[in-house]
C-alpha cells in the first residue's frame, strides 16, 4: 500500500498542484481585504467570510487526499452512478433549497449553504467521458448521439429551472470537448456562428441586418456558382431588390412598417431562387436559398426569444453591455464600478488593504462575483497579469497532460475539465470589464464560496488521479 502511494506522488503532476494552492491562498488573501472589519481582524473569525473560506480551504485538503487515494477505475466505473446522484441533488434543490436572488439553487445548513449544481459539473463531465469513450459511441449513430444530448441536456434544464442561467452556459461550454472528440465541423461552427448572428440581430435592427444578408448570400451564390446564366440573372435580381428595399426604407418613408419591406424582399428572393432550382435542379442553387430561409426565420425570431425567454435584468445587463442602455446608477452600478476599481489600480496597485473601493464596499458582491475588481485595485496590472498567467498556465498545462492520456476516457475528461475552468475565467473577469454580460458565476479558487472551492478541487484532481495511473492502463 505504501508503494502504491508512493507512486501516486511521484506520477502527480506537481505543477498543476501548486498552481491551485497558489490561487487557493491568493484568493483567500483578496476575500480578507474585501471584508475586513475593524471588529472582527483574526483570520480565524469563522463568523466572517475570510474565516469560514479558509475552514473550506483547511477541509480541501483531506478532500485532495481522498480523491488521489480512491484507485482511478472507481471513477470511470461509477461515472453514471455520480451523474444519476447529481441529477438527484438537482431535482431535490428545487424541492426542499433555499431562493437566493430569485435563484433556488441552494440547500441551507444553518451556518452554510450548498449549492449542487457545482458539484455537478464534474458528475456530468464523468458521464460524457464515458459515453463518448464507449466502444458502441459514434457521432454516426442516431441511437448514441440521443443518448449523449439527453446526458448532456438534462442537467442544464434543471439548472435554468432553478434560474441560474450562468451555470447553464457553464455547461454548454462543454460543446468544445465534443469538437474534440469528432463533432462534425460544420455543426461546431454553425453553432458559433448562430451566437454571433444572435448578437448581431441585438446590436442592428432587422431590416438592415437581414437586406445585408439577402446581399452577402448572392455574393456567396456568385462565388459557388457564377458560370451559370441562371446564377447571374438570378443574382442581378437579388442586388437590385436589396438596394431597392434598402432605399425605401431609409430615404423614403412610405412606410411605417419597413420590416414589411425586409420580409417581402427575402420572399420574392427566395422565390426566385426556388424557380431556378426547380428549373435546373441545381443543388448549388439550393444552398443559399436555405441559408436565405434559415437566416431570416433566426433574425425575426431573436426579438422574440430575447423578450420572452430571458428575465428582464439578464435582458438590461445584455442592453448595457451592448451600448443600448445606459443606466449607471441602476443596471450598469455594478459595472461601472467595477471598472472604476479596476482603473484605479494603475500599474502596481494601491496596496494591500489600501483599495478604497474595496473598503467602502462601492462594488456589490465584491467577494463573489467581482472578486477580480479586489485584485485589480490593490494589486494593480500587475497582479491580474499574474493571475490571468496562472490560470492561462494551469489551462494550458491541463491540455497536455490530456493529450497524453492513453486512456479515451481520461482524455475526454481532462478536455472537461480545462472547457470549465477556461468558461469560469473568460466569462468572470469578462463580466466584471464590460465584454460580457453579467451573469454571476465564480472565478475558480478566488471567489468566496465553499461549493465553488470543493467542487473545484475535486473537478481539477479527480483529472490529477486519472493522469498519475495512465501508465497502468496497459498493465490491467
Amino acid at each position: 500500500m505504501r508503494n502504491k502511494r508512493g507512486k501516486i506522488l511521484v506520477n502527480i503532476d506537481w505543477l498543476c498542484i501548486v498552481i491551485v494552492l497558489i490561487m487557493m491562498i491568493m484568493g483567500w488573501l483578496n476575500i480578507y481585504a474585501t471584508v475586513l472589519d475593524e471588529n472582527h481582524k483574526s483570520i480565524f473569525d469563522f463568523s466572517q467570510r475570510y474565516g469560514k473560506q479558509l475552514l473550506w480551504i483547511i477541509i480541501s485538503i483531506p478532500i485532495i487526499f481522498l480523491v488521489l487515494i480512491i484507485d482511478s477505475k472507481f471513477y470511470s466505473t461509477f461515472a453514471y452512478i455520480f451523474y444519476i446522484i447529481g441529477i438527484l441533488l438537482l431535482i431535490a434543490v428545487l424541492l426542499f433549497g433555499i431562493e437566493v436572488n430569485a435563484t433556488k439553487a441552494w440547500f441551507d445548513f444553518g451556518t452554510f449553504r450548498v449549492q449542487p449544481a457545482e458539484f455537478v459539473k464534474f458528475m456530468l463531465s464523468l458521464a460524457i467521458a464515458q459515453q463518448l469513450s464507449s466502444k458502441n459511441f459514434s457521432f454516426n449513430k442516431i441511437s448514441a448521439v440521443v443518448r449523449l444530448i439527453l446526458i448532456y441536456t438534462l442537467p442544464i434544464l434543471l439548472v435554468l429551472l432553478q434560474n441560474d442561467v450562468g451555470t447553464a452556459l457553464v455547461f454548454f461550454s462543454l460543446i468544445l470537448v465534443l469538437y474534440r472528440e469528432g463533432l462534425n465541423n460544420i455543426l461546431f461552427f454553425t453553432s458559433f456562428a448562430l451566437i454571433g448572428l444572435f448578437i448581431m440581430a441585438l446590436i442592428v435592427e432587422p431590416v438592415p441586418l437581414l437586406l445585408s444578408i439577402c446581399f452577402l448570400i448572392c455574393i456567396f451564390f456568385f462565388f459557388l456558382n457564377n458560370r451559370s446564366k441562371n446564377s447571374k440573372i438570378l443574382i442581378l435580381i437579388n442586388v437590385i431588390l436589396s438596394i431597392i428595399a434598402l432605399f425605401l426604407t431609409y430615404q423614403i418613408n412610405i412606410t411605417k412598417y419597413p420590416s414589411i419591406i425586409a420580409l417581402s424582399v427575402v420572399v420574392i428572393i427566395a422565390l426566385t431562387m426556388l424557380f431556378f432550382y426547380l428549373k435546373s435542379m441545381d443543388k448549388t442553387i439550393f444552398i443559399p436559398f436555405a441559408l436565405l430561409i434559415g437566416i431570416s426565420f433566426y433574425v425575426f425570431t431573436v426579438d422574440y426569444a430575447f423578450d420572452n425567454f430571458l428575465k428582464p435584468h439578464h435582458q438590461n445587463r445584455i442592453n448595457e453591455m451592448l451600448g443600448k442602455y445606459h443606466d449607471p446608477m441602476g443596471v450598469g452600478y455594478n459595472l461601472n464600478q467595477s471598472k472604476i476599481a479596476i482603473g484605479s489600480g494603475g500599474l502596481t496597485g494601491k496596496g494591500f488593504l489600501q483599495g478604497t473601493q474595496t473598503k467602502f464596499d462601492f462594488v456589490p458582491e465584491q467577494s463573489t462575483d467581482f472578486i477580480f475588481c479586489t485584485i485589480g485595485e490593490e494589486w494593480g496590472l500587475a497582479g491580474t497579469t499574474t493571475i490571468l498567467l496562472l490560470f492561462s498556465i494551469l489551462i494550458i498545462r491541463l491540455i497536455s497532460l490530456a493529450e497524453r492520456q492513453r486512456s479515451s476516457f481520461s482524455r475526454i475528461y481532462g478536455y472537461c475539465v480545462a472547457s470549465i475552468l477556461f468558461f469560469h475565467v473568460a466569462v468572470n473577469i469578462g463580466m466584471t470589464v464590460g465584454v460580457v454580460p453579467i451573469i454571476g458565476i465564480p472565478l475558480p479558487f478566488f471567489s468566496y464560496g465553499g461549493s465553488s472551492l470543493w467542487a473545484f478541487t475535486i473537478l481539477i484532481f479527480i483529472f490529477l488521479k486519472l493522469d498519475s495511473d495512465r501508465l497502468q492502463v496497459f498493465r490491467s
